[in-house]
């Protein structure tokens, strides 16, 4: 595949901390449904083995990591604490509708979170039952506005999701940063695990628009992943895009060239 194509993939679906799906600005010369710039990341949640296979080696090993904590003895409260969005709930129809009929966040978002219809990610509600039928508290930590809180917890209800319950489905207010809101749950439980597809999901450090700085708090952080920290593949969007070079000011030319600079060839 050439570079140029590569480049232009790049420029998928991203969330504003997981809020919702921002793509380009749509304009009259809106890419056919074959060179579409999210079209190969939505495929791939939605059509490949391997996405499937990412998701249920994310749950197998936190159910390993859940077991090996519940031998210790303790008179510890235990909770897991997990995202929503492309963690337990799989919002890629709404990606693939924006595909094909031509539009972009936030048109339609309310519509498809309101209608509370999106499917479950591989894996995570068979864990989460489990970690219910042992006695862990489970807690929901998105990015979704207060005003979908109805729809979220419809949504998790209908597949019977444990602990779909407001007070348990944190939800933002005016920060993306989930850190307060961990520190809340950390007030009576101990987390035993956080599940996410975004790194902001795990520590606040993540969140920075620095790909430098993220890369190297990565690094500082290597024993914690597959241990505490369980990531879900998610090649469609997250804050890794905004700490592409030249993400910023693309965003005031609409100019997708600078995606080349991300790229490392041979």
């Amino acid at each position: 595949m050439k570079i140029k194509v590569l480049g232009f993939l790049l420029l998928v679906f991203s969330f504003a901390a997981c809020d919702g799906p921002q793509t380009h600005h749509h304009h009259d010369n809106t890419p056919a449904h074959g060179n579409h710039p999210a079209m190969y990341a939505t495929l791939f949640v939605q059509q490949a083995a391997e996405y499937k296979a990412l998701c249920y080696q994310a749950f197998n090993i936190a159910e390993e990591r859940l077991d090996t904590r519940l031998q210790i003895p303790s008179d510890n409260l235990l909770a897991v604490v997990v995202d929503i969005d492309e963690t337990v709930l799989d919002n890629s129809p709404y990606q693939a509708q924006g595909i094909l009929d031509h539009f972009d966040y936030p048109e339609k978002w309310d519509e498809w979170i309101n209608a509370a219809k999106a499917d479950t990610v591989p894996g995570a509600l068979s864990f989460l039952k489990y970690a219910s039928e042992k006695g862990v508290a489970v807690f929901y930590i998105s990015n979704r506005r207060e005003k979908f809180r109805e729809a979220t917890l419809q949504n998790l209800k209908k597949y019977g999701f444990p602990d779909a319950v407001n007070e348990h489905l944190l939800l933002r207010n005016e920060e993306n940063d989930k850190e307060p809101r961990r520190q809340q749950v950390l007030q009576k439980y101990e987390i035993v695990l956080l599940m996410g597809d975004n790194l902001g999901d795990f520590h606040n450090a993540f969140d920075a628009n620095d790909a430098s700085a993220r890369d190297a708090f990565t690094l500082k952080n290597i024993s914690n992943f597959g241990n505490k920290w369980i990531v879900l593949p998610n090649p469609v969007y997250g804050t890794w895009m905004n700490a592409l070079p030249g993400m910023e000011e693309s965003r005031k030319t609409q100019d997708n060239s600078f995606l080349e600079k991300g790229l490392k060839g041979f």
